[in-house]
Parts: structure tokens; C-alpha cells; sequence
């Protein structure tokens, strides 16, 4: 879409094993037996009082100190409207993933960096870097209708380095070929061609020269982004990346949106993910010339004062997708623009049952998890669009 905070600072530059990953979530719910099915807002006590895919939190830096029921899963847009392009959709990008709030020390090399997740990578995908890509790899394979982004800061200078990394891990199979992006910010084939082509792993590095050497696409070509850090959250400015085209180009048909503070502070992140964010959304897609960002990355994805990041994804993909004030407004088949009358925000995700939040802090535990297959990828019954990004040496 940065080991130590990310690329924005320069101390952070020094190569790491596994710098930093981004991830898309496609969140699923655990179905507890108990659970007395309370909505968003109303007042809970632990996250087994909520309905499936919510939990309970609180949000004292907004002075909301009563714990409610807080959406902890997206709606998955393909599950409304399907069938479109890949940079159609809006998905949701958890900023350093792979660093995780009370995580176990790393065999080798550590993390340098302040924790910015509070779940597991297998419960957001739902050590060294060739055991991160074996565990996209079983998903891949346990998943066939799943599609991952993986964009990586890269520091590997070994020739074929990279390609061999992933050949080992067996990701080669599930390549999206260069040939097929677009070049000239052009739409991307269907997420349900790419699913048919088994072209289910996009691959992107920011070395220009193994796109020719390696057949890895060189991520500023077919991407956008914002400025990461303090940057990217300053109210009414939605600079460009020093590394991307203006986000107002349209060479490019890929948008990815940071939107997290250089520091990340977990009890800062409920506050962050209001109105901050649906503002910021707004500038960026005014400074993107009316783009919609297809990627929304933010830390502490499940801490909101009642809908969040969840809520504010429902409203990018009903714009771009309906012409409608949320993705649950959207009618599959009728014209853009043709919406059904639904409260906004929604209240009552679109659930599946495939994984759980396992979080800490201002959220319980979940007491169990139910595996079943996902449909979609960024989603059938749930495509899910994984974007992975991480720092290699």
C-alpha cells in the first residue's frame, strides 16, 4: 500500500528480515451460543454480549467511557454487487500487520517497530518472510476464490532473489502475469475472471528493474498513494507519496490510502477512525480527481466509537459501486444510482464464519472459532482481497 513505523521515517530505512506487512482483512465472525445479540451502540459488558461480527469497546479519547457494541467485520462488497473490475472495490489495509500487540518474540531478527495490530495475521488474513508467504500459500489453496495483493518495500538484492522466494513457497501457480495489468491506468479484469484464470496473487516491488528481470510489477506504475505518517491524517491535505504519480493521474488505476499517525496509539485509534477518517476520505477522493481509493490502510482496525473503518468502507463502496450513501443501499442489477431506503450507517453487517477476532485490551476474546469456506475475494459469497505489505532483505 512500512518495519519500524514504515518508510515515512529514516531511521526505519536499514534493511529487516521482515519489515512490514500489509494485510486486507476479510473478517468473519465467531457464532457464540450465548451471545445476547445486542447491535451497535447499545451497551455491552464483554463481546459475547454482541451480535455476530461486533464486539465490545469503549472510546475514553472521545469522553465515550460506557462500553457499546462496535462493528469488528467488513461488508463484503462483492457479496452485493459482483462481478466488476478489480479496482472497482474499496478494501480495508491493516498498517503493519505483522505487529502485533503482546506477539511472541521472533526467532532471528525482531520486530523494529511500535505495535500497531491488536489481531493475529492469521485472523487478518483469514517470522521470516518464506513462512509469512506458505501461510498465504495454504490460504491460497484452501481458498479458491480468494485473491491476495502483496506490495513489498524491497531490499532483496540476490538476482532472482525474490522470484525464488516465492517459488519455494509454491506461490508461483497463482501469479498474476505483468502482461495483464493494465499500463495505462485502464480497469483491471473482473475479480471473477481473475478467479477463473487462477491469477489470484498480485505481486508488486518498488525496484523498477525486476519488472523486466523477474516479471514483478513495479508497484508505481499501476499504483497511487497518499503520504503515510502525520502526513497522510493532517485535515483538509491528501499529498501524494514522494515515490507516486500525482494521485490525480490517471496512468494509474490502483489507489492506495494511508491513514494512520507516524506514532500509532492504541487509545487514540477509536477517535482516529470517526469523523477524522470519513473526512479524510472525502480529500483524498477530491485530490484523486474523483478516485475512490481501492485500499484503505489503517492501525488498530477494530477500535471505533461505534461503526469505524467498517462503516466508512460501506460508504466508499456505495458510492463507487451504487452511486448510493452505503453498499447496503446498492440493488444488484439496477441502474446506478437506484437505492434502497436503509439507515446509515448500517447497523447489521453481512456476516460469514470463517475466523474470529482474537484482540485484547478493550475487546474479549472470542470462545470459539468456525471455519467454512469464503466464497468471494476482495471476495463469493466473499472474494476476499488480501493485501499483504512487507520489507524484505
Amino acid at each position: 500500500m512500512f518495519a519500524c513505523f514504515a518508510d515515512y521515517l529514516s531511521l526505519c530505512r536499514a534493511p529487516l528480515a521482515i519489515g512490514y506487512l500489509y494485510l486486507y482483512l476479510l473478517l468473519s465472525s465467531a457464532f457464540l451460543a450465548h451471545a445476547q445479540e445486542f447491535q451497535v451502540l447499545e451497551s455491552c459488558t464483554a463481546a459475547t454480549n454482541c451480535g455476530p461480527g461486533l464486539f465490545c469497546g469503549n472510546c475514553p479519547a472521545l469522553g465515550k467511557n460506557q462500553p457499546v457494541c462496535t462493528r469488528g467485520q467488513a461488508i463484503i462488497p462483492t457479496s452485493i454487487i459482483d462481478g466488476l473490475p478489480f479496482n472497482k472495490y474499496t478494501w480495508l489495509v491493516t498498517h503493519n500487520s505483522f505487529s502485533i500487540v503482546d506477539a511472541p518474540p521472533l526467532p532471528g531478527v525482531q520486530r523494529l517497530t511500535f505495535y500497531n495490530q491488536e489481531d493475529t495475521v492469521t485472523n487478518q488474513l483469514r517470522g521470516p518472510a518464506i513462512n509469512t508467504l506458505r501461510e498465504v500459500e495454504a490460504f491460497l489453496s484452501e481458498n479458491p476464490t480468494e485473491i491476495v495483493t502483496i506490495i513489498i518495500e524491497d531490499y532483496v538484492h540476490t538476482p532472482k532473489g525474490l522470484t525464488k522466494l516465492f517459488t519455494n513457497a509454491g506461490l508461483d501457480k497463482y501469479w498474476f502475469p505483468v502482461s495483464n495489468m493494465p499500463k495505462k491506468g485502464e480497469d483491471w479484469p473482473t475479480v471473477t475472471q481473475m478467479v477463473q484464470d487462477n491469477h489470484r496473487l498480485l505481486v508488486f516491488t518498488s525496484i523498477a528493474s525486476k519488472e523486466a528481470e523477474e516479471g514483478i510489477a513495479y508497484q508505481w506504475k499501476y499504483m497511487l498513494e497518499n503520504e503515510s505518517g502525520d502526513p497522510g491524517v493532517k485535515p483538509g491535505s491528501c499529498p501524494n507519496r514522494k515515490e507516486s504519480k500525482p494521485l490525480n493521474s490517471r496512468s494509474a488505476s490502483l489507489f492506495l490510502e494511508n491513514y494512520f499517525p507516524t506514532y500509532p496509539v492504541e487509545s487514540e485509534a477509536c477517535k482516529e477512525h470517526s469523523t477524522p477518517l470519513a473526512q479524510m476520505v472525502g480529500t483524498c477522493y477530491k485530490a484523486a480527481g474523483n478516485m475512490m481509493p481501492n485500499f484503505l490502510a489503517v492501525n488498530f482496525y477494530m477500535r471505533s466509537d461505534g461503526g469505524g473503518v467498517f462503516d466508512v468502507l460501506d460508504r466508499m463502496n456505495g458510492q463507487t459501486l451504487c452511486g448510493c450513501s452505503t453498499v447496503t443501499a446498492c440493488q444488484a442489477g439496477a441502474p446506478f444510482g437506484s437505492c434502497k431506503n436503509v439507515a446509515v450507517p448500517s447497523t447489521s453487517p453481512v456476516t460469514t464464519t470463517a475466523g474470529s477476532f482474537s484482540g485484547s485490551v478493550q475487546f474479549s476474546r472470542s470462545a470459539s472459532t468456525v471455519h467454512s469456506p469464503i466464497f468471494f475475494v476482495f471476495y463469493l459469497c466473499s472474494l476476499p482481497l488480501i493485501a499483504l505489505i512487507f520489507r524484505m532483505q
